[in-house]
């Protein structure tokens, strides 16, 4: 019945722009709502760009999952029930699993090789998917990512041996399960809960996602990205196709325009949270280490035998799609 009423009130918002009514687009996503997190900043400055543009329409930012859970926004900016997301594509994993591409262990390595991604025959592919699934993308987005632990640090892979731990997709859990860990799987917004009630002794996620989440309150060690950042993570803005398509030209064109402008401003960001994420918890008292290239190496041995195997063997055009990553320089 909600999905229902949000569908028939975007539809009517839409009908609108055929007149002088000004039409309102409804943003949904999982993230803190001002308190700097980036996605979110994201979002909102589209929503600030758009309504400067003069163009007869809005944006209506619901933050903090208040409107759409966090993997159920895939099926609601699909199907047009909302306007916006700001989504972390592997989330929709289990619908389109060449997604766990996004997040490979090691695949990405670095904020400059994330940006050369973007444009790449890997990246035509992925978006693809997504167009033919009812979605455009406005805005791309790659964050680096660490972990955490209430146990020890996770630096080699004997670290993660015996302990709970939570990773954002399939291909990360592979690799911790290959490496002795147990899995708990929730979207991002769940660590601190589950670590303060001991569901999670550990956990991975985005740099943005350890802070805005406050998870420093609960962890005893973090494993900041670093020079050797396993965790890399694709989390774009994303627009439904049906609603984009019921706009007038003038409106698509102030709303890709946003979408630029809220892309160069993460590609300034990027870097930094990095930094914020290591001021924040070493603020908080918790140790903070980096992951050595050996122990990166390590990692990735496992999850050459686990996640890219898997990926290969199960995935449609899974080989190729990960041959077009590794031949990004």
């Amino acid at each position: 019945m909600k999905n229902l009423f949000l569908a028939s009130a975007v539809t009517l918002a839409l009908t609108a722009s055929a007149g002088a009514a000004d039409v309102t687009l409804r943003a949904s996503h999982q993230w803190p709502g001002g308190k700097g997190d980036v996605r979110d900043e994201m979002v909102q400055l589209i929503a600030k760009e758009v309504k400067a543009a003069n163009v007869g329409m809005d944006v209506q930012v619901f933050p903090g999952a208040s409107l759409i859970k966090p993997k159920d926004q895939w099926g609601a900016v699909t199907k047009g029930q909302i306007d916006l997301t700001a989504f972390p594509l592997d989330y929709a994993s289990g619908r389109h699993p060449e997604f766990s591409a996004t997040l490979m262990p090691g695949l990405v390595g670095s904020h400059e090789r994330a940006t050369r991604l973007n444009d790449s025959p890997f990246m035509d592919d992925i978006k693809k998917i997504v167009e033919d699934n009812g979605a455009i993308i406005i805005s791309d987005a790659w964050l680096a990512g660490g972990f955490v632990s209430q146990e020890k640090c996770i630096t080699a892979p004997d670290s993660a041996k015996g302990q709970t731990m939570r990773a954002a997709g399939p291909a990360f859990e592979e690799m911790l399960v290959g490496a002795g860990a147990s899995i708990a799987s929730m979207p991002s917004s769940e660590i601190y809960t589950a670590m303060q009630q001991n569901v999670l002794s550990g956990a991975n996620t985005s740099s943005g996602s350890l802070v805005s989440y406050r998870i420093f309150e609960v962890a005893k060690c973090l494993t900041a990205p670093g020079e050797n950042a396993l965790w890399f993570m694709y989390e774009p803005i994303l627009m439904s196709k049906r609603s984009f398509d019921n706009l007038t030209e003038e409106q698509q064109k102030a709303l890709m325009d946003a979408g630029q402008k809220a892309e160069d401003y993460f590609a300034g960001e990027a870097a930094q949270l990095d930094q914020k994420l290591i001021d924040a918890y070493k603020e908080a008292g918790v140790e903070v280490v980096e992951m050595s290239k050996e122990n990166f190496d390590a990692w990735l041995a496992i999850a050459k035998e686990t996640s890219y195997k898997n990926f290969a063997e199960k995935v449609p055009n899974g080989q190729e799609l990960i041959d077009k990553a590794l031949a990004v320089e």
